[in-house]
């Protein structure tokens, strides 16, 4: 067990270090304006192709919004259970959050033990940096595409 995890964090670093360096742009990772935080539940799946759904809180502006995420990816095998939390940069208004998400993941995960990170970002340059909880067991590096909806407050 524990060759298998030492092994999984070698090649999750190893798909970062190699990536990393051309994702920082693209992902925005070098975003100016820390605007609020979000928490993000969701179940992963998949064989080369990757599916996920579930949903999340957004702090924003001293308010919390409740959304829904789902997306299709392409890097990963296994299945999974994710808690996200993390940092919201660029938002400007509610109204730029949902939509459509550019994502770059990269983790590993085996029984309650995980690491990995995953980066967010939207045509309206809002950017979430995330730092990721997995459980079960998935190897995950890749790129997805994630759609976020606002859920109406009641």
């Amino acid at each position: 067990m524990r060759h298998i995890l030492k092994t999984l964090r070698l090649l999750t670093v190893a798909a970062m270090a190699t990536l990393l360096p051309s994702l920082a742009s693209a992902a925005g990772l070098l975003a100016r304006h820390p605007s609020g935080t979000v928490e993000i539940n969701q179940g992963q799946a998949g064989f080369i192709v990757t599916a996920g759904y579930g949903g999340g809180l957004l702090r924003y502006a001293g308010r919390l919004y409740h959304f829904k995420v789902g997306g299709l990816g392409v890097g990963g095998i296994g299945a999974s259970s994710v808690q996200a939390t993390g940092i919201v940069y660029d938002l400007h208004s509610v109204r730029d959050f949902p939509g459509p998400y550019a994502t770059i993941r990269a983790g590993a995960a085996l029984g309650k033990r995980s690491v990995g990170g995953m980066w967010l970002r939207n045509p309206h340059g809002v950017t979430l940096k995330l730092n990721a909880k997995r459980r079960g067991l998935m190897l995950a590096a890749g790129a997805d595409a994630v759609v976020i909806s606002m859920v109406p407050s009641r």
